[in-house]
């Protein structure tokens, strides 16, 4: 039954204030809390109240236990059985704050607030004082969430798996260095992404992609239909030595900027303006003939940012065996390269971390806060896997 179907517009209106709904709502908890608690109990002896039993633990009345809550700080009633042998999980012994609350520190903790800044924000929210200890305890037990989901096992298929890594500073022997968080997201069958995992490095190499891309096939990853990545060097071999079948789309906006560093301020627009005939040619031999002209125009002064696009032409260039819906979401690793904006904001508060498990945590919080709205299908999804299903057939269905 849902709430509008007992709860009138006039019962509503009794409330002229904020808080007198607040007050409302936290003995609807406490009640709820207490009612769950009871059949909590009723669950562990094996028998309802009232009813006979042989049973030879038995009730033994109430304790009292004050909790905190997100509608601030109450009294319940806790009921006990005789051999004490009774743990709740609503409200566990030696606990004294439910899980939605947990929930809400954590996740003020993930959008980059410090510990004694989320101490202030529950004080001034939810008129109770929570310590910076147990703040500390609540958080730590994400280190068990992301050794969970670190290991999960992943679906056979991703029709795209998009490839990025994001540089942190951490301290390590008394010295705060660069490490990068190598990410991976997949498309799945359903139309639906999903982050793949995260893997710690103190570079970005295709070496160490190769320990990645090896443990995603341990978990499951039997064919990845796409890649698309930066042009790291070495990157293409690496996929292809563990997914041999995959197509690999080098990053069109990576290439854009890595050429553009070599062009001087008062080209750049002229220059970049040239490049758009080649990467938004309608097919491989227009964008051809658009490099040939980028080639006579510039490579007398610009000879290298020119020759990078020759050296990368066939991974380039990719996207063009595909339908223009498929071509739009390979071409770049603008997704990939958003979420990690959106990594960067949550962690902007953080100049460097202290230890290796500390920057994983921040990223894993990050990222499952980034995720969050990912519960529908890509735009046009229908008819983008009908294109994949017509150009890798048996591929798809594995």
């Amino acid at each position: 039954m849902k709430a509008e179907d007992f709860i009138s517009d006039d019962f509503l209106k009794q409330f002229k204030t904020g808080k007198e709904l607040n007050d409302f709502l936290a003995l609807i908890q406490k009640r709820g809390i207490e009612k769950m608690l009871e059949g909590e109990l009723d669950g562990h002896l094996g028998y309802n109240k009232n009813e006979q039993t042989n049973n030879d633990n038995a009730r033994n009345g109430y304790g009292k236990k004050k909790i905190k809550t997100q509608y601030g700080e109450s009294e319940i009633k806790v009921p006990r059985d005789r051999d004490a042998s009774f743990n709740p999980m609503i409200v566990p012994k030696r606990e004294s704050m439910v899980e939605g609350l947990e929930e809400v520190i954590v996740s003020l903790y993930a959008k980059g607030m410090s510990v004694s800044d989320i101490e202030e924000q529950v004080r001034e929210v939810y008129k109770f004082d929570v310590s910076g200890a147990t703040i500390s305890r609540i958080t730590a037990k994400v280190a068990e969430d992301i050794v969970a989901w670190q290991n999960r096992p992943l679906e056979p298929v991703y029709l795209i798996v998009w490839m990025d890594g994001i540089v942190f500073k951490v301290r390590e022997n008394s010295k705060v260095i660069n490490k990068t968080v190598h990410i991976a997201v997949g498309l799945r069958r359903d139309g639906l992404k999903e982050v793949l995992g995260m893997w710690l490095g103190k570079n970005e190499s295709a070496a160490y992609w190769m320990s990645v891309l090896t443990d995603m096939k341990a978990r499951g990853v039997e064919d990845i239909l796409i890649t698309a990545t930066d042009n790291l060097n070495g990157f293409t071999q690496t996929i292809r030595s563990i997914f041999p079948d995959s197509a690999t789309q080098i990053c069109v906006v990576h290439q854009i900027r890595n050429s553009c560093r070599y062009v001087v301020w008062k080209d750049k627009k002229e220059f970049t303006t040239d490049l758009k005939d080649i990467y938004a040619a309608p097919t491989r031999q227009a964008a051809l003939a658009g490099l040939d002209s980028l080639d006579k125009k510039w490579t007398s002064k610009y000879a290298y940012a020119v020759k990078s696009w020759r050296e990368n032409w066939d991974e380039l260039t990719v996207f063009f065996d595909f339908p223009i819906d498929i071509r739009q979401i390979i071409y770049t690793t603008n997704l990939i390269e958003n979420l990690n904006g959106k990594i960067r904001k949550y962690t902007k508060n953080k100049l460097s971390f202290p230890t290796d498990d500390a920057v994983m945590k921040s990223v894993y919080l990050a990222l499952r806060e980034s995720s969050k709205k990912w519960t529908m299908p890509m735009r046009n999804w229908g008819m983008i896997l009908n294109q994949f299903l017509t150009i890798f057939g048996s591929r798809v269905k594995i």
